[in-house]
């Protein structure tokens, strides 16, 4: 087996006692020699996040205010670990680069990275690794956009040349050096990306949680680890609101062909949820993978007869939301009606704007806005080849006393979309879970 790429998010690493269980697991496989951690994360619930106390030094900072007692509170959470690790690295000069370069006016991107940098530096210590800043090798251009292809590039060219490594997660540079972020749990992109640059034989990523599960345990009881899942499958789950992994972490492992473990730092032998790109039908123990979805969706339905054959009809109706700048999330149709789902925060203000240039744009017989709406995804490959999936889910939310609003089937079979009142939301998902999974 060759080399793993391990990934720690915040709540691995957000104190002494973390960093120990993280050697322990790091030690506890030959092969585990390529880590990338977070920043520290909460303690106890009521803790800030160290990234979080970067964000508002920089802003303090920049506003001209005192930032001293906030950035004093960082170096006292480093200091703890080290002091509490027995590390004898340097600290000091690092935490009051940070400082110095806070006070010069840095951004926000730089502060918020500054989680991660130190931490890989006490990370790198306390291992015996050396450390590699993750500046050297994540690549982004002028516009702060990021460069798959050149920075897989440059991270291979890099770490070819080290048997192991601690690269710091979440942030990059541009090609001028200055520092950017990717978007919050990017640290999960750069777990995939040194993966993909060592051609790691497997990418584990591990968490506060065992894998993914099959619902949203704040409203289903106890619910089901996934064991295994296809890329394609994660890719929806996330769409629809389950949130385990960065959803753009899967892209560069998937273009290697490397799969991904969720782990569970504080519970290491559980096996978690292994994520790849076909695995064998047989090793499923349910038809359906995951169930997944959130509230706060508006509907707009079109009517109008003929429109079938009315050339050009999907294209205006499209047209009026890219005036508005507004993306939408499904479009079911018939042949004489066709629905948009446009998530609420999107529409924002614009509904009777956008109504009226529908009104404009296709002359409709008629207009149905229905707000207050939900979404939830039942997703697994194995739906294709089992009859009767869709009827025994109906009869599920039937059974239940749940009114169906909008029925929408994914064109490989792989989901089921239904819309159903906000209200309904967590009794729909429930009695979807107890038909396919406890049932």
């Amino acid at each position: 087996m060759g080399n793993k790429v391990v990934k720690f998010g915040g709540s691995s690493l957000a104190d002494a006692g973390q960093f120990a269980k993280v050697r322990e697991i790091i030690r506890a496989d030959a092969a585990r020699l390529f880590v990338v951690p977070s920043a520290p994360g909460k303690r106890f619930s009521d803790d800030v996040k160290v990234t979080d106390m970067l964000y508002e030094s920089q802003r303090l900072a920049c506003a001209g205010e005192d930032f001293g007692p906030v950035f004093d509170r960082i170096c006292q959470r480093y200091r703890g670990i080290a002091r509490d690790l027995g590390l004898q690295c340097d600290l000091e000069g690092p935490l009051q680069k940070v400082r110095e370069d806070l006070a010069a006016g840095a951004d926000a991107d730089y502060a918020a990275s500054r989680g991660e940098f130190l931490n890989g530096i006490l990370l790198a210590d306390y291992l015996g690794f050396p450390f590699v800043d993750a500046a050297e090798l994540i690549v982004f251009d002028e516009a702060g956009n990021f460069l798959p292809e050149e920075t897989q590039k440059k991270a291979s060219a890099v770490l070819k040349d080290y048997t192991c490594a601690v690269v710091p997660g979440f942030y990059g540079a541009k090609r001028d050096g200055t520092v950017k972020t990717f978007s919050r749990g990017g640290s999960d992109i750069t777990g995939a990306i040194v993966a993909r640059a060592i051609d790691a034989a497997l990418y584990e990523n591990w968490t506060d949680v065992s894998g993914f599960l099959m619902a949203d345990p704040r409203i289903v009881k106890n619910p089901e680890t996934i064991d295994y899942i296809t890329y394609r499958e994660l890719r929806e789950l996330s769409y629809m609101g389950a949130s385990v992994l960065h959803e753009e972490a899967i892209f560069p492992v998937r273009l290697a062909g490397i799969p991904i473990n969720i782990k569970n730092t504080n519970a290491p032998d559980h096996p978690g949820t292994m994520i790849m790109d076909r695995f064998d039908e047989a090793a499923r123990k349910h038809t359906v993978t995951g169930i997944a979805g959130h509230k706060g969706f508006t509907v707009i339905t079109i009517e109008k007869e003929m429109m079938n054959t009315e050339r050009g009809f999907g294209r205006k109706v499209l047209s009026v939301l890219e005036k508005f700048d507004i993306s939408f999330e499904h479009m079911p149709s018939s042949i004489d009606t066709l629905s948009v789902v446009i998530a609420d925060a999107q529409l924002g203000d614009n509904l009777d704007a956008i109504l009226t240039s529908l009104h404009e744009a296709v002359s409709p017989d008629a207009l149905e806005v229905s707000d207050n709406m939900a979404l939830i995804a039942t997703v697994g490959h194995g739906m294709v080849r089992q009859r009767g999936v869709a009827a025994k889910l109906f009869d599920a939310l039937v059974g239940a006393g749940v009114n169906v609003r909008m029925i929408d089937q994914g064109s490989s079979e792989m989901n089921i979309i239904v819309g159903v009142e906000s209200d309904d939301f967590d009794l729909a998902v429930r009695a979807i879970y107890q038909a396919f999974v406890t049932a």
